[in-house]
């Protein structure tokens, strides 16, 4: 199908763009890379009557480290996040997410800020982020503020940006050195949305797990982050059966709807084997 008509903006500044959403209201919408809007426009699920182009702001586009966290602006493509070593070395959980996002096409436009911001429950990096504790810096009229991904997200296409805001940055807390990671996500093919998928990071201290953190993609109405399940974890040694137990506490709060990828009870058995697998891989070396 085509979308419908709206006129196009193309901003050079994170201010000007702000500027250009406050004065067009509510029929306006900010884009990115577009692999999101671009497909609900064409089915008419979103009708803007005006369309505000992130493209032209380069000082959107970084990756750098301040202090103890990583930062990443919010037009900086999956591919960038990919080929960069500072990210694979200190964050190497997003780098593996960001290899299973579509196609490589598709990663050479996809953006880290559209990702996250538009609050699509499909979408990879939200759960990711959640299992990072990350936070979003948030720009508006009013200045700028920070919410954590925790909190970001409250219903399928709901967040916690306010009309004329965008997310302007991506500020990860840089994991402990020696940290485990995952992302283990089941799909019908390439480039498709996750049947479930799950991200891990934990730490180990004296050959028992010290920390842990768990997420999970497209089984809920958001990205769901499964502390009870993480929990269990604390002070165990690892093992297989352990996994599995962790498994069946993530899958036991998953909320997946039946769809052309399975019957809920398919997918939330999948959530808690992705979240096995996950735990698996990331502590290979000591289960």
């Amino acid at each position: 199908m085509i979308p419908g008509a709206f006129d196009y903006h193309r901003p050079k500044s994170l201010g000007e763009a702000i500027g250009m959403l406050n004065d067009l209201g509510d029929d306006a919408r900010a884009i990115a890379g577009g692999h999101s809007l671009i497909p609900m426009m064409k089915m008419r699920l979103a009708s803007p009557s005006h369309l505000v182009d992130l493209k032209g702001i380069g000082d959107l586009a970084y990756i750098r480290a301040e202090g103890g966290e990583m930062v990443i602006g919010a037009m900086t493509t999956q591919h960038d996040a990919i080929a960069s070593a500072e990210l694979a070395a200190k964050v190497p959980l997003l780098r593996e997410a960001a290899l299973q996002i579509a196609d490589p096409q598709i990663r050479y436009v996809g953006t880290l800020g559209g990702n996250v911001a538009n609050g699509d429950p499909g979408n990879d990096m939200p759960a990711v982020m959640m299992c990072l504790d990350a936070s979003y810096e948030i720009a508006g009229k009013g200045g700028s503020r920070r919410v954590a991904a925790r909190e970001f997200y409250q219903g399928a296409y709901f967040t916690a940006l306010e009309p004329g805001e965008l997310v302007s940055a991506i500020r990860i807390p840089t994991p402990t050195a020696g940290h485990r990671a995952a992302y283990e996500k089941l799909k019908r093919k390439i480039g498709d949305y996750a049947i479930a998928a799950a991200a891990v990071v934990v730490t180990l201290a004296g050959g028992k797990i010290d920390t842990a953190s768990i997420a999970l993609t497209n089984v809920g109405e958001t990205p769901l982050l499964a502390g009870d399940a993480a929990a269990l974890l604390i002070g165990q040694a690892p093992d297989k059966a352990l996994f599995k137990k962790v498994g069946d506490a993530a899958a036991a709060i998953s909320e997946p709807a039946s769809d052309a990828r399975g019957p809920v009870i398919y997918r939330r058995k999948m959530a808690g084997v992705m979240t096995e697998r996950a735990l698996a891989r990331a502590l290979a070396q000591t289960a």
